[in-house]
């Protein structure tokens, strides 16, 4: 590209990626969704006791700030003009809990992360006040069952187990947030008038919130005993929220004054930055866990095969809400990350690859991953993760490709549930994120469902999805949602290569394993420590 051509790309919008295990911004051209520039950087997990996982607040927050600066040197060295930015947009890990003081800006306790199990004794505790101890008690106004995963019982532990939040509650210093509060409140202003808002799609992850309405439901509040006062305003995923502060401690005031307009938990911010915006679309995300969204449309459907009921996106204040069912899977990418930090069998995760690709099978060794016991289509706190049908000749290639195949199995799980609840079969998967760069992965994926897997070209569908939702806002309007201005996504195509029966055969066994997972873990030991 010449520098010409670079100067007069016309209007961009950035996108703030925060995940699970990492942060990026990115930056898009309006008319043509080309990725321009990025940067990334790596966010550290804590595990201070057995199932409980946190991240530092601010660590996220200073994350951010070195992604856009960073990002924005890179652009300034293409001589792409950063003034052209016209929009940001934020996609984030959705149900992880922050309480923040608002008076001081800082945070009262890290981050509960979506992954955590400390809350499995409050969930217990809060079953034996349903009668029946119906897990789906709140089904058709949450579209949740009642689980560890989502953010009502986090900030219910914080408020019960952390004297600081409790205070500040009494004292109405204190804000609930998912990530995506966090840093839109920090980031337009903070405790200088920050805006503590969320959008429909968060919001719709905690367990509070009544998908229908669109609004806090009092009775949930009341159960799980939350003060709505700390929670946040609840906003569409594409209106101009307020306009961006960059952190005076750092050099860069670049995009200070450019609008906030675009808010969407990550999986939501795929499905749009995968196109799907009809009625039976699907895509299948792998990060750090797997997560398969298939659009309703307007209408909500409830599974009655132990999917969820969520908001795909509401595009504007005046525009309708969308709905999806989804399949959630803890333990994706994590798996890779396991292997690789706890156990050391590689030192990165694409030597992972090449360590399955050596034997192309797992010899009959089955591993389940459930470190954080099953979501769906189980939703079993008790189970931990297992491997099985190990031989004197299995070696860590073996364990290599039975990690990946889990992977797989887990979406071929959620997907016979999809099936059966849509009643139409998917012909196709459209697949995104980190994992889907393994093409090991991605031909076992096609091999285990025996459909094809489609995987687009530029693989950053997620924060493609936020920046998508901010250029569209109104006030901003640089990016049209209409269906014949999208661009068409160039992908690459992968076919099933081995028979179905032998694919039946391996999704058997791998069941068998599930099965044996599941019981190890209760939370009636001794002061409740797990036996």
């Amino acid at each position: 590209m010449a520098a010409s051509e670079r100067t007069a790309l016309g209007p961009l919008v950035g996108a703030i990626d925060q995940g699970t295990s990492s942060t990026r911004f990115l930056v898009f051209n309006a008319k043509t969704a080309e990725l321009l520039s990025h940067h990334q950087v790596e966010i550290k997990q804590e595990f201070p006791r057995e199932g409980w996982v946190e991240q530092d607040p601010k660590e996220i927050l200073n994350s951010v700030y070195e992604c856009v600066e960073k990002t924005c040197e890179k652009m300034k060295q293409l001589n792409i003009n950063i003034a052209n930015i016209r929009a940001i947009g934020v996609t984030n890990q959705r149900e992880t809990t922050v309480v923040w003081d608002k008076t001081t800006g800082e945070p009262l306790y890290n981050a509960i992360v979506w992954l955590d199990l400390r809350t499995q004794s409050t969930v217990e505790r809060l079953l034996k006040r349903i009668p029946g101890k119906n897990k789906t008690f709140s089904k058709f106004k949450t579209g949740l069952p009642l689980s560890t995963y989502f953010s009502a019982v986090k900030l219910r532990w914080l408020l019960d187990n952390v004297e600081e939040i409790r205070k500040a509650v009494e004292d109405r210093r204190a804000m609930f947030g998912t990530i995506d509060s966090w840093l839109i409140w920090v980031c337009i202003c903070g405790k200088n008038g920050g805006i503590h808002c969320t959008d429909v799609t968060n919001a719709s992850r905690t367990m509070l919130f009544n998908i229908h309405s669109l609004e806090w439901d009092p009775e949930l509040c009341k159960f799980f005993d939350i003060p709505m006062e700390i929670l946040p305003n609840v906003r569409s995923s594409s209106e101009v929220y307020g306009l961006m502060k960059i952190c005076p401690s750092r050099k860069s005031g670049a995009l200070t004054g450019v609008p906030i307009s675009g808010c969407l938990g990550d999986q939501s911010a795929a499905l749009v930055g995968q196109m799907c915006f009809r009625d039976g679309q699907a895509k299948n995300t792998y990060g750090t866990g797997c997560f398969l969204l298939c659009n309703t449309g307007q209408k909500s459907v409830f599974s009655e095969h132990g999917l969820i009921t969520t908001i795909a996106y509401k595009m504007g204040r005046d525009k309708p809400a969308f709905y999806a069912l989804e399949g959630s899977v803890a333990i994706a990418g994590a798996v890779v990350r396991w292997l690789r930090d706890n156990l050391g069998i590689a030192k990165t995760s694409q030597e992972v690859e090449k360590l399955a690709a050596d034997v192309g099978t797992s010899y009959g060794c089955y591993f389940v991953p459930a470190f954080s016991g099953l979501y769906a289509p189980y939703w079993e706190p008790s189970a931990r993760g297992i491997i099985c049908g190990l031989t004197q000749f299995t070696n860590k290639s073996h364990i290599a490709f039975a990690a990946l195949e889990a992977v797989c199995f887990q979406t071929r799980e959620i997907l016979d549930a999809m099936n059966k609840d849509c009643g139409i079969p998917l012909s196709q998967l459209q697949v995104d994120g980190g994992m889907t760069n393994n093409k090991i992965l991605m031909q076992l994926q096609s091999d285990i469902l025996c459909i094809p897997v489609v995987k687009p070209s530029m693989p950053e569908t997620t924060a493609l999805g936020a920046a998508m939702a901010a250029g569209a806002a109104e006030g901003v309007g640089v990016w049209s949602l209409n269906p014949g201005d999208l661009t068409a996504v160039t992908c690459e195509r992968f076919e099933p290569q081995i028979n179905p029966e032998e694919s039946e055969y391996r999704y058997a066994r791998w069941k068998k394993a599930v099965m044996k997972s599941m019981g190890w873990e209760t939370s009636d030991g001794p002061n409740g420590k797990p036996k």
